[in-house]
């Protein structure tokens, strides 16, 4: 018995396609909570059907063929359990979501999905240090450029400023100690991202501790790095940064400048002007994800996080 496929009807036949169409509409504006309560249908089921209207989304889009791609991991359980998230850094949109760790292998699942012809047109990768998604990057897309993100390099720039700032704290003991303690945001943040009182306790924070007004100092200045149009300005501010650290008895420093020189290639390749990219978007996506985590959902349906985090950045149906 043949049975024949009738258009007007879902993925899920108890339901017509419109009726999920506008289910997934309501979904882009609602929690699934609301959605579920304002339908009178079942939580799980409002969620199905936004599943159905996210695939459609991804099926009138068509297959990435990506020049520039940013790669960045999230975490989605507890613990050391990740899948790495490939964005489209030219049209600003994830366009894969996989691999059961961070491995080279999980990333080499990239590469195969979308074709050694596509793997071959991207030109740039931006992503962090990790050596296994470098190694596989040039092995599938040779062609491609690597820089590094400079937001994960800046993170691991403040990571060595809160060393300082813990090594001053077991150092010092009595009075010296109340200027340091429970001060860690205001430290790390940048000054114009304070409040007036957030300003006042940092003030009294650097005025009271040299190495950590030496330290922050430092810190501030290092964000220059990306404003060079010429590798040889840039190697000459980064060497003249570097060069201030000698006395000054701030290892955290010392050892994330020694990290900066192995992987300087990957840092200097944002002077060229074809590399002049907003940096920011891979940083945001990541924010819209752990707010999708936050709220619940599909937290523990994979499926669905995937298909949120790929549609995140697709406008709406027209005509669904």
């Amino acid at each position: 018995m043949k049975r024949e496929k009738l258009e007007f009807l879902s993925d899920d036949p108890r339901y017509t396609q419109r009726f999920a169409m506008k289910i997934g509409a309501m979904c882009r504006a609602m929690t699934l909570s609301d959605v579920a309560r304002h339908m009178r249908l079942d939580w799980h089921r409002v969620k199905e059907l936004d599943k159905i209207y996210m695939r459609e989304q991804l099926a009138r889009t068509g297959s990435p063929k990506p020049k520039v791609i940013g790669v960045d991991e999230i975490s989605i359980r507890k613990g050391h359990n990740y899948r790495i998230v490939v964005s489209d850094l030219e049209q600003k949109r994830a366009i894969w979501v996989g691999g059961e760790g961070r491995t080279e292998a999980d990333m080499d699942k990239f590469y195969a999905q979308i074709g050694p012809e596509n793997a071959a047109q991207i030109r740039l990768a931006v992503m962090d240090m990790w050596k296994p998604f470098r190694k596989s990057t040039q092995a599938h897309a040779p062609s491609a450029a690597i820089l590094f993100d400079k937001f994960h390099v800046l993170r691991h720039l403040g990571d060595a400023l809160d060393k300082v700032r813990k090594q001053e704290y077991a150092r010092l003991t009595g009075d010296k100690r109340k200027f340091i303690k429970g001060q860690k945001y205001v430290l790390l943040s940048h000054r114009e991202n304070l409040s007036p009182e957030g300003k006042h306790s940092l003030k009294s924070l650097l005025a009271a501790n040299k190495r950590l007004n030496t330290a922050y100092i430092l810190r501030e200045q290092f964000d220059q790095l990306w404003s060079y149009r010429s590798e040889v300005w840039a190697r000459k501010f980064f060497d003249n940064w570097k060069a201030q650290l000698r006395w000054q008895r701030l290892e955290p420093f010392e050892k994330f400048a020694a990290m900066i020189e192995r992987h300087w290639d990957g840092i200097a390749a944002y002077c060229k002007p074809e590399n002049k990219i907003a940096l920011g978007f891979v940083e945001g996506l990541n924010n819209k994800i752990r707010v999708i985590q936050r709220k619940s959902y599909g937290f523990r349906d994979e499926e669905y996080l995937k298909l949120k985090i790929l549609t995140m950045s697709l406008p709406e149906l027209e005509n669904p």
